[in-house]
């Protein structure tokens, strides 16, 4: 070969070897993935360990002594990874737990959000294991996933598998996951890109009526450049999911009142008022069959999505239709329209009923009362407050007389034909980031490199959390869940599915060391 020839044969040679190992740098997001991974896979016995542990101590939040050993916990879960950690203090309640992780370097911050007290339970509810007793199951229950022991170390972990345990999905492994990307990155020498800050809410299922408190009574450590929240799930085709909003929520009870005492059915049926027919006519004016709230001005505050938004839901998959299969309905509120867009929409739900007794315990009478509780969802610029009084201005409307927060008199139940209490638990407004944020930007970016494009983008997602007092603050507020969507959160078999929960770690270790912008 001529001496040109072969000069130019080894360039092209030296430029295809150089673009390789270019495109295999430690630093790329898939490499990243790809070595945490490896980490993973090697020490999948003692992730779950610490995960089950955390997963067995009782966490209503309301449960001081328990949710202090959470806290205690979690306190030494995060200075074994060298973090700093400090207790913002709750009177009566489990403290809001705050740490610290520098990066060498690193001129940007990520400030990492999630809860670590769980909803209540019913443990008779519970199939084959107590909400506090973690369990492994070969799938989902319905799908005839069986229990099996938690295996030795050197034995993989299925990705079908799923641990049934209350917080298994929210919020408790999401925090796990993070711990363990910490952990990944650092044995496989893989630098940090941003400062570290973590959150932990000791009271979200209870609407955090302190965070706020204790956030302002700190606000120099509050300081970062992006919050990332861990709360969710995925999207339901199984996707990763980045979302940019959190509906606000508020909720109130009606008790609607009978006679003074439960009656004989047959002496004073037909003569007696029923509390329960009462009740149903009253929650049958504030809802249409289509799912429409014609409440007076319900939806007077709706902010309309923009261009973004709105070309971002329109790209999200449509997978109601194989929801519905699932779920086991046949007609779906909303008129036809997407889950994805109502979900941009306030809601009225009805959460729970109560009156007298039903099945086996039930009587032959007519009930002294009827009950009904109820979350209304907001979205941006809603209020709670002025939201609720539009909500307690439609009842009068019905024929009803209103007493707030206490128990009406003898002489108001006998002066009026329809009396009904109604009580405000109060609520928080709903928080939506701009898509168009170089960080909105940047977050969406970094894990489209990691998982081959596959992230769904949502302006916003269903659930609430006080993500409005970091806004706030200053900081853009973006969710990153990692749980599976049918994790059953908030309910009876809780659960979190092995297979997300790995990605989760990759997830979070890609934000920690290539997020950029």
């Amino acid at each position: 070969m001529r001496p040109g020839l072969l000069f130019l044969a080894l360039w092209a040679v030296l430029v295809v070897e150089t673009g390789m190992i270019k495109a295999q740098r430690p630093g790329s997001t898939a490499a990243i993935a790809s070595a945490v991974r490896s980490y993973r896979t090697a020490h999948e016995a003692a992730i779950v360990k610490e995960l089950v542990d955390l997963l067995s101590i009782p966490n209503i939040a309301s449960d001081e002594q328990n949710i202090r050993r959470n806290a205690d916990l979690l306190k030494a879960m995060l200075v074994r990874r060298g973090m700093r950690v400090q207790f913002f203090e709750i009177e009566h309640w489990g403290p809001t737990v705050y740490a610290e992780l520098p990066a060498a370097g690193a001129a940007r911050t990520l400030i990492f959000y999630a809860h670590y007290d769980g909803q209540p339970t019913d443990p008779k509810a519970w199939t084959g294991s107590g909400p506090f007793e973690p369990a492994l199951r070969t799938n989902l229950i319905e799908a005839g996933g069986t229990l099996l022991p938690f295996p030795p170390a050197g034995t993989p972990y299925q990705d079908d598998w799923r641990i049934y345990a209350r917080s298994s999905s929210d919020d408790k492994s999401p925090i796990v996951a993070m711990l363990t990307a910490i952990d990944a990155l650092g044995t496989q020498n893989i630098p940090r890109a941003v400062n570290l800050k973590v959150i932990l809410d000791s009271e979200e299922e209870n609407s955090s009526p302190h965070l706020e408190r204790a956030l302002n009574a700190h606000r120099e450590r509050i300081r970062g450049d992006v919050l990332i929240s861990a709360d969710g799930p995925v999207h339901p085709s199984g996707r990763p999911l980045v979302f940019y909003g959190n509906r606000g929520v508020l909720g109130f009870h009606l008790t609607v009142y009978g006679p003074a005492r439960g009656l004989h059915s047959g002496h004073y049926g037909n003569w007696a008022p029923n509390p329960a027919m009462r009740l149903a006519q009253l929650l049958a004016s504030m809802k249409d069959a289509s799912g429409h709230v014609p409440i007076d001005g319900f939806y007077a505050d709706v902010v309309p999505l923009t261009a973004r938004e709105r070309t971002a839901l329109e790209a999200m998959p449509f997978h109601d239709a194989e929801l519905m299969r699932e779920l086991q309905f046949g007609e779906a509120e909303g008129g036809g329209r997407k889950l994805v867009e109502l979900i941009s929409e306030p809601s009225l739900n009805v959460r729970g009923l109560r009156s007298a007794y039903v099945g086996k315990e039930s009587q032959n009478v007519v009930p002294d009362r009827a009950e009904a509780s109820f979350d209304v969802r907001l979205v941006k610029d809603m209020e709670p407050d002025p939201q609720f009084e539009r909500i307690a201005a439609h009842i009068p409307k019905q024929g009803f007389y209103i007493v707030r927060d206490r128990e009406p008199t003898s002489e108001e139940r006998r002066s009026h034909a329809h009396v009904v209490r109604l009580d405000y638990t109060g609520g928080y407004p709903a928080t939506r980031t701009s898509m168009d944020l170089p960080v909105s930007v940047a977050i969406a970016r970094v894990l489209d490199l990691a998982f081959g494009g596959d992230v769904v983008k949502a302006p916003t997602l269903g659930g609430s959390v006080p993500m409005h007092l970091f806004a706030r603050l200053g900081l853009p507020v973006i969710g990153v869940p990692v749980v599976n969507y049918d994790n059953s959160q908030h309910s009876h078999n809780e659960n979190l599915r092995l297979g997300h929960f790995w990605r989760g770690v990759e997830t979070y270790s890609v934000l920690l060391s290539a997020l950029k912008w």
